[in-house]
């Protein structure tokens, strides 16, 4: 152990010793930001982002370059994406001067209930297989999104798709990486269609080769053509009921049938005069702006970036919050989620008293009264933007693909708690709660920034380091997804699992050692993981200089482009 932490801190040393050297900026950004003035993309894949420009190009709005690009990304990202899973947008509207909130997440199957788990002896739903399956929700948010904000037909839209999905596209590193991990997995269990969906003559892909999915561009072609019902009622909704029934599952063509797609107010906190926007629950958004509120009552201009006082109360605002969620987070139309208290100052104050400045805490919730992923932002000449995450929950999803489709259904059911009483135990019909969330903020009701950090936990997590890195430490769009960060486990979960939220720190290189000492000393304790960091994409607009700036972060294979 202490062999492994002197090396750990070794390595850490000769990264700092060895720090990109720019002639602008901080030393730990990648490259500079990307500036545009007609629009902007930013995905995780290359090709994607250019799908997204070339709509842009056509006259396309944000909305329609945001469902082309996230088209592409469930062809070439199946690892984290798909229309097997869910969606979450935020949308600045120009017309209105007005951000719009889409929860595009499924419901559980009407038919399983909570009984059913008990009389299996399960204390914990699968991960994989049919039982964690719920209604994907990304189609039906697609056309909502287009309804309200497209301009090109959508089969334009999907066009680009399409063709990738019939010539085939080089596969890009990570994803050959994962890819390599999940395909595997799926077929040691056995579970069908995998081999022929996601395999090149039953050979998992590798970085460079060529991939096509014809069933996908089949499936992109009748949704194009034939709308959201094409997809949720029909041929193809039978067949994806009649699979998962096949399989175990619950999935029916009525919950298919029936799902529908909710437009929410995005719910915000002002931090240091920016206003941070995120949804409201099912989602975790509001995890991040309980910290950030929290963080607010101390002054960062003292407390350098990467101290050792900056990682502490960073970690114990995010353990507050999180035991929070465990116990208040769910679908708001089964359960009283009391939002405005959780992100109000008064509760914020209340709950930053808890904080020992010098010593690691362990919390628990407050008392109120009364999972990979695809993240990507457009920004078009019309002055919209678009924030938009979606996943299939644990990197490709359940495993199951229903047969001639193309794509794998999400498992994003395990979600909920098994335990009676809480806020998210399962019900028939009900949403799980989720991870993935998309973020905005704007200064003095004008755009400021769009952005997100895809990654399970640690999302809000995420989302809060940006606002710092941008707010109090001065870095631009860029470093801000650039700097080494910080993650926290060992908080409590919805799913009714608890556990002792002192938990453990993973840093990232560039971390000085005297810090993680000093952070030992305090209490804390110390490990490194590897790729739990998230992916970043941002677009921020200057209204003074009539631009927009672009960032993509080097953990990812994306890029961010404007014109």
């Amino acid at each position: 152990m202490k062999t492994s932490l002197l090396s750990f801190l070794f390595c850490l040393l000769l990264i700092n010793l060895s720090a990109q050297d720019r002639i602008t900026g901080q030393p730990f950004a990648t490259r500079s930001e990307v500036i545009g003035q007609n629009g902007m993309v930013a995905t995780s894949h290359p090709l994607a982002t250019q799908i997204g420009l070339d709509i842009l190009k056509q006259g396309g709005t944000a909305v329609d370059a945001a469902i082309a690009a996230n088209a592409a990304l469930g062809l070439m990202e199946p690892t984290g994406s798909g229309i097997g899973g869910d969606l979450f947008a935020i949308v600045w509207d120009a017309k209105s001067q007005k951000l719009h909130g889409l929860n595009a997440s499924g419901r559980s199957p009407k038919g399983l209930t909570l009984q059913y788990f008990k009389d299996q002896g399960l204390e914990k739903i699968p991960s994989h297989g049919p039982l964690p399956v719920s209604v994907p929700g990304c189609v039906d948010g697609w056309f909502e999104l287009h309804n309200k904000f497209g301009k090109l037909k959508m089969e334009d839209i999907l066009a680009p798709a399409i063709k990738y999905a019939e010539d085939g596209f080089p596969v890009t590193e990570l994803i050959a990486y994962y890819l390599g991990v999940s395909v595997p997995f799926y077929l040691q269990k056995q579970f069908p269609n995998i081999k022929e969906t996601y395999t090149v003559n039953g050979k998992v892909p590798e970085k460079g080769d060529l991939f096509k999915n014809p069933d996908l561009a089949n499936t992109y072609r009748k949704i194009a053509s034939g709308g959201r019902n094409a997809f949720y009622k029909g041929k193809m909704a039978k067949t994806i009921a009649d699979f998962i029934q096949a399989q175990g599952g619950f999935l029916s063509e009525e919950d298919l049938g029936g799902h529908w797609s909710e437009w929410v107010d995005p719910v915000s906190v002002n931090y240091r005069g920016y206003d941070v926007w995120e949804l409201p629950p099912n989602g975790q958004g509001i995890a991040a702006l309980q910290m950030l509120t929290i963080l607010e009552g101390f002054d960062f201009s003292d407390i350098p970036y990467g101290s050792a006082e900056h990682i502490h109360l960073f970690v114990e605002a995010k353990k507050l919050a999180f035991e929070d969620r465990a116990k208040y987070y769910a679908d708001m139309d089964f359960v009283k989620v009391p939002v405005e208290q959780l992100i109000s100052e008064t509760y914020g104050k209340e709950r930053r008293k808890l904080i020992k400045t010098k010593r690691a805490g362990s919390y628990l919730a407050g008392e109120i009264s009364a999972g990979e992923t695809v993240y990507l932002t457009t920004a078009d000449q019309y002055g919209n933007m678009v924030s938009l995450i979606q996943s299939n929950y644990r990197g490709m999803g359940s495993g199951m693909v229903p047969p001639n489709l193309g794509f794998m259904l999400q498992d994003r059911g395990e979600l909920f708690s098994l335990n009676e009483g809480d806020a998210n135990v399962f019900a028939p019909g009900k949403r799980p709660f989720h991870t993935i969330i998309p973020a905005f903020i704007t200064k003095d009701g004008v755009p400021f920034l769009s952005f997100g950090v895809m990654g399970g936990d640690f999302q809000p997590q995420g989302h809060v380091q940006i606002v710092m890195n941008i707010i109090d430490f001065g870095m631009n769009i860029q470093e801000a997804g650039d700097a080494p960060r910080i993650d926290h486990g060992g908080s409590s979960s919805p799913t009714g699992e608890v556990a002792d939220s002192r938990g453990e720190i993973h840093l990232e290189s560039g971390f000085d050692y005297e810090v993680i000492l000093q952070l030992m000393g305090m209490g804390h304790k110390i490990g490194y993981q590897k790729g739990i960091y998230g992916g970043y994409q941002a677009i921020g607009w200057n209204p003074q200089k009539g631009v927009y700036y672009g960032a993509s972060e080097s953990r990812k294979d994306g890029m961010a482009g404007g014109y």
